[in-house]
């Protein structure tokens, strides 16, 4: 259970973690809360609760998109701790003429977390997408805890309310933001950065 919000996380430091992370749900849900995630915080700020055995991270890529927004982050990731899962996805127009994407990482990671199930105590699952209530309560039935990362204070909420119910811990994302946000100033710093090396690259005539 959430202590307060100063303090979020409660773990028994013997305890072995591993997180499971729905990458495309926390990317919505931290920008609904209105920053964004410092993965490397995030990772320091978990080793210190237990011992992290594993972090994974999940996301689908378009198919034949030779550029990704999306590509920066996974490349860091995977050189940088993370146990980075991917599959490729198409896009396609709706009805209404919208374009969507169609696929999600939902198997993949209850696959992974079923895997894992022997030797991890404790799972840290963030995403609030109800479809894995039954995967949380699979795990639980082995014996093993669960905490779920998402936020109530949006509105409507970004969790589902029987995967909240079913998780034995629920942490609120907008408590953690002091411990795993991104420092505002290095966005506007990185910016920066990448106007000037866009004007210094630019063709003289194009400016």
């Amino acid at each position: 259970m959430l202590r307060s919000p100063k303090d979020p996380l409660s773990f028994d430091s013997r305890e072995k973690i591993a997180l499971f992370i729905d990458g495309a749900n926390l990317y919505g849900t931290a920008k609904t809360l209105g920053f964004d995630i410092d993965y490397r915080r995030l990772l320091e700020e978990f080793k210190s609760r237990g011992y992290l055995l594993r972090a994974y991270y999940y996301t689908a890529l378009v198919e034949d998109q030779e550029y990704s927004s999306i590509r920066p982050l996974i490349d860091w990731l995977d050189y940088n701790g993370y146990k980075v899962v991917t599959k490729p996805v198409k896009e396609f127009v709706d009805q209404t003429g919208r374009r969507k994407v169609k696929g999600n990482m939902d198997i993949e990671l209850a696959v992974d977390a079923m895997e894992a199930v022997e030797h991890v105590d404790h799972f840290v699952l963030f995403s609030g997408d109800g479809d894995f209530r039954s995967l949380v309560e699979a795990i639980q039935r082995r014996g093993r805890k669960v905490s779920v990362v998402s936020t109530l204070t949006t509105q409507p909420p970004m969790i589902a309310d029987d995967l909240r119910r079913q998780a034995d811990h629920f942490i609120e994302l907008a408590h953690l933001e002091s411990r795993i946000g991104r420092d505002p100033g290095e966005r506007a710093a990185r910016a920066a950065e990448r106007q000037d090396r866009f004007a210094r690259d630019a063709d003289p005539e194009d400016i």
